[in-house]
């Protein structure tokens, strides 16, 4: 698992993804700098993140059901404190 990511948010994120989904690969990086001044971004940071995460639980499954699971797993995380997720998820053996 590769972490651009340490703050709090960061790693609860992490935390919960681990647990819930078993990645295989994983990396998470905060781009909440390159919206500064738009909506969402509340100066606190950590609220915007891009997430690549590889998992056995997306076999078969549709973007939208991998979204669904990524959501799922994040929790309260995604009404709280979490304005934008950028998620690229795939099964192992899948580009």
């Amino acid at each position: 698992m590769t972490d651009a990511a340490t703050g709090p948010v960061a790693t609860e994120m992490r935390e919960r993804l681990r647990t819930a989904l078993s990645p295989t690969a994983f990396t998470l990086v905060d781009e909440s700098d390159r919206h500064r001044g738009h909506a969402g971004h509340d100066g606190r940071g950590e609220s915007h993140f891009a997430l690549t995460i590889e998992s056995a639980a997306f076999t078969g499954q549709s973007r939208i059901a991998r979204q669904r699971l990524v959501y799922a797993a994040l929790g309260e995380l995604m009404r709280e404190r979490v304005h934008a997720l950028t998620i690229r998820a795939r099964a192992p053996g899948e580009v």
